[in-house]
C-alpha cells in the first residue's frame, strides 16, 4: 500500500517565510507595549492614595441592655454674676439711665398710690429700702396716682442717680367722689449695684413745683374767606400764625369727643 501512495510536495516560497516572520516580530513588539502599558498603569494605581473606609451604617436592630448603676446626680453652686464698675460703664450708660429712670418711675407710683391691697403693700415693700417703714393712711382714704414723668436726672456718684419726677394723684374720703391733688415733685435716689440692678437708696425727697409765668402768643386774624373755611369745619377762631411758606397756624375752640371745647392748635394750608 505505501508504494501505491504518493506524496506531493509543493514549493513553498521563501518569501512567504520572510513575511510570517515579520509578522511575528510586530506581535511581538505589540505585546511587550501592552506589558509596558499594563505596568505603568499598576504603577500609578499603586501611587494612589487609598479611598476612605465606608460610613458605618446604622443597625436598627436595638442592641441588648445592660444594667447600668444609677449615677448619683451632681449638684453645682452657682455664684452671682457681679460686675465691675469698669463694665457697667462699658454698657450704653444711656441703657443704665434709663433703667434708672424707670425704677423711679415705679416708686413713685408704688409710693403715692393708697388702695389698702396687700399686694400694693408687698410690692412697695421690695423697693423701698429695708428697715424703712411703709406709708400709713387714715381709715376711708383712698389715693390713686394720675400719672408721673421723669423732669430731670442728676448724677450724684458713680452710677448713682437724683431722678425728679412729677407726680399728679387722685384722692377720696369715704364716699366721696376722687380729687385731683396738686403736682409734686418726688426726689428719688438710685443706685445701680455690682450686679448690674437698680435700687432706691433712701426715701424720696417730696416738693412742689417752682410755678412759672405762662408764654405770651400773638395771634393776628386770618384773611376773611380762610377764617369761614376754618370755623365751618372746626370751631370758633381765636386767630393764627402765618407761616413762612405760606400756611397758617390756627387756634381754633374744638369740641371734643367728651363734649369738653378746648383751644386747639390746627394747621391751615
Amino acid at each position: 500500500m505505501d508504494e501505491e501512495r504518493q506524496e506531493v510536495y509543493e514549493r513553498i516560497p521563501w518569501e512567504t517565510l520572510d513575511k510570517q516572520s515579520g509578522d511575528r516580530q510586530w506581535l511581538v513588539v505589540a505585546v511587550a507595549g501592552a506589558v509596558a502599558v499594563g505596568a505603568l498603569a499598576y504603577s500609578f494605581v499603586k501611587s494612589q492614595p487609598a479611598p476612605p473606609p465606608p460610613a458605618a451604617v446604622a443597625v436598627t436592630d436595638p442592641p441588648a441592655t445592660a444594667a447600668v448603676a444609677p449615677v448619683a446626680p451632681v449638684t453645682t453652686t452657682q455664684t452671682p454674676l457681679l460686675l465691675a464698675e469698669a463694665d457697667l460703664y462699658a454698657v450704653n450708660p444711656e441703657r443704665i439711665i434709663d433703667q434708672a429712670k424707670a425704677l423711679a418711675g415705679w416708686f413713685a407710683v408704688e409710693y403715692f398710690a393708697m388702695d389698702g391691697s396687700d399686694q400694693s403693700q408687698e410690692t412697695l415693700r421690695s423697693l423701698m429700702p429695708s428697715g424703712v417703714p411703709l406709708p400709713e393712711a387714715p381709715v376711708g382714704i383712698q389715693v390713686f396716682v394720675d400719672w408721673v414723668g421723669v423732669q430731670s436726672v442728676t448724677e450724684t456718684a458713680p452710677l448713682a442717680y437724683d431722678i425728679e419726677v412729677l407726680v399728679r394723684s387722685l384722692m377720696a374720703e369715704g364716699d366721696g367722689g376722687f380729687v385731683r391733688q396738686p403736682t409734686r415733685v418726688a426726689t428719688i435716689s438710685v443706685i445701680v449695684g455690682d450686679d448690674g440692678v437698680s435700687r432706691v437708696s433712701r426715701p424720696p425727697v417730696i416738693t412742689t413745683p417752682e410755678g412759672s409765668s405762662p408764654m405770651s402768643m400773638s395771634l393776628t386774624p386770618l384773611p376773611a374767606a380762610l377764617q369761614e373755611q376754618v370755623e365751618s369745619t372746626h370751631g370758633p377762631v381765636l386767630g393764627g400764625e402765618q407761616l413762612e411758606d405760606g400756611r397758617w397756624r390756627v387756634v381754633v375752640i374744638v369740641e371734643g369727643i367728651d363734649g369738653v371745647r378746648r383751644p386747639t392748635t390746627i394747621n391751615v394750608p
